[in-house]
């Protein structure tokens, strides 16, 4: 028999065969199968554990942040800057004719220039130029920062998803939605606070994405398919219907000492601590996240401004996370690339713009009309952006009437959070294809977004395997142009 069985009291051990205790724990357990959603918590779990301190209590970053929250919405397959917000006069001009960009290597063959069929019109009291394809979110471009001097690594979806999200292309390396709330912690006890909206399936990398990598497993993002409504279906098993709370509490009680006890008699094991927080979360998620993910509890005329669909009812789902405290929540439009239009652009750079433009304008005035925006951060963006040039097909024909990934430059908005709105910050060359004027890598937006919300880049790190790690490695700038 174990050592921790024999210290156990008499009175246990008589009343409570081992199969008696996993017979009876059995019935609750319905209760705590969330224990995968591996979520954050704050100030001091309940019960006979009300002296055990959360990892993810809530905690004060380096200095003063302007931001709290981060919501970043991922449009998935790379969306086209010469499309969306980055129009090219030239590009039109020189339509059918080959560009002298032979350096620039892209993963297919591409062709002459390709100018973009949608027409571009200036907006707001900053006259910032918008495609056509997103006429709720021009209302709203007053309060965006459009970054068109992006660029990544490499044009490749995966090794460019790692990169945007954890800050490594190839290497095992916690995402950022898990530095954040390693470093702040959550302000909602009863939720997780990193949480990952996609309406099925999984992208390229799947859960790589919102990975924890080597901080402890608490931190990693909490997946929640939204492609049914119901928030029944949306997160299954969350209520137990055979026992009262008082009763799975008393069993968590006993579950969770256990537990304890097995932890201390293995020096504190980091994914069993993880474990035995995340039973608690499961438990204390029955307050509120049924509440907190049924959007049919708006008002019929917060309903209408977000409009029909998925990916306009996860933003409505990010609102009231973000109000519920979550820290840090990341919206998937589409999970098979949806914004990667090899073929066909006009019409498939159209669609997938329909299904979240009426959204991301909501979401903004939603929140700047409740007094969240400010300390909401917005970050839109996709992995890398598209050729200039027409891709041409695979048997070696005719363009496609398409582009292919570019990562040599591409555009991305940010709002709120002590973002200044009403402007553009740097540029690409006259046809869209290179960041040239204030280029801005992934390592430095991540920078500049750990620098809103409070934390010098260079100091949130995690020690593993002998040295300090953090988000940015060894690159990252904060973009301080970027700030109100």
């Amino acid at each position: 028999m174990d050592d921790t069985i024999k210290k156990e009291p008499a009175s246990l051990i008589a009343a409570l065969s081992r199969r008696d205790l996993l017979r009876r724990s059995g019935t609750g357990f319905g209760a705590l199968a969330l224990a995968g959603l591996v979520g954050q918590e704050a100030l001091t779990v309940s019960g006979s554990d009300a002296d055990l301190k959360l990892p993810t209590a809530a905690k004060a970053p380096h200095y003063a942040g302007r931001a709290k929250h981060v919501i970043h919405i991922y449009l998935n397959g790379g969306m086209s800057q010469v499309d969306t917000f980055d129009p090219k006069p030239e590009l039109t001009r020189r339509a059918g004719q080959m560009l002298p960009f032979a350096n620039l290597q892209t993963e297919r063959r591409t062709g002459t220039a390709l100018a973009s069929p949608f027409r571009f019109s200036k907006h707001g009291q900053s006259g910032i130029e918008v495609s056509e394809i997103f006429p709720h979110l021009a209302q709203c471009v007053d309060d965006l920062t459009v970054v068109r001097s992006m660029y990544a690594k490499l044009s490749n979806h995966e090794l460019s998803l790692m990169l945007m999200n954890c800050g490594d292309q190839r290497l095992v390396r916690p995402s950022i939605g898990s530095w954040v709330t390693y470093g702040m912690g959550t302000e909602n006890e009863n939720m997780p606070g990193f949480v990952v909206l996609c309406p099925e399936n999984l992208p390229v990398a799947g859960a790589d994405n919102w990975r924890n990598a080597f901080l402890p497993g608490i931190y990693q993002g909490t997946l929640v398919h939204t492609k049914d409504a119901s928030p029944g279906k949306l997160i299954e098993n969350l209520r137990n219907k055979h026992l009262a709370a008082s009763e799975q509490r008393d069993q968590l009680d006993l579950l969770q000492t256990l537990n304890r006890r097995h932890l201390e008699a293995r020096h504190n094991e980091a994914a069993l601590e993880s474990r035995i927080h995340s039973f608690e979360l499961a438990y204390r998620m029955q307050l509120e996240a049924t509440e907190a993910f049924d959007t049919r509890r708006e008002p019929e005329h917060i309903q209408r401004l977000y409009g029909e669909g998925v990916q306009n009812r996860q933003l409505l789902i990010a609102r009231r996370l973000v109000e519920r405290g979550v820290r840090f929540v990341q919206v998937w439009h589409g999970t098979l690339q949806p914004w990667d239009s090899h073929t066909d652009i006009q019409r498939t750079h159209r669609e997938v713009a329909s299904q979240c433009d009426q959204g991301l304008g909501a979401l903004i005035t939603d929140l700047k009309q409740r007094g969240l925006l400010d300390e909401t951060l917005i970050v839109c963006s996709g992995e890398f952006g598209r050729t200039p040039t027409v891709e041409m097909s695979t048997s070696g024909g005719g363009g496609t009437l398409g582009r292919d990934h570019n990562h040599w430059g591409f555009s991305l908005w940010m709002a709120g959070g002590g973002i200044q709105g009403g402007r553009v910050y740097g540029a690409t060359d006259e046809f869209g294809f290179q960041a040239v004027e204030n280029p801005v890598s992934v390592h430095d937006l991540h920078a500049t977004m750990l620098h809103l919300l409070g934390f010098d880049h260079e100091r949130l790190t995690y020690r593993y395997a002998g040295r300090d790690f953090r988000l940015t490695n060894v690159h990252g700038r904060v973009v301080t142009d970027l700030f109100a």
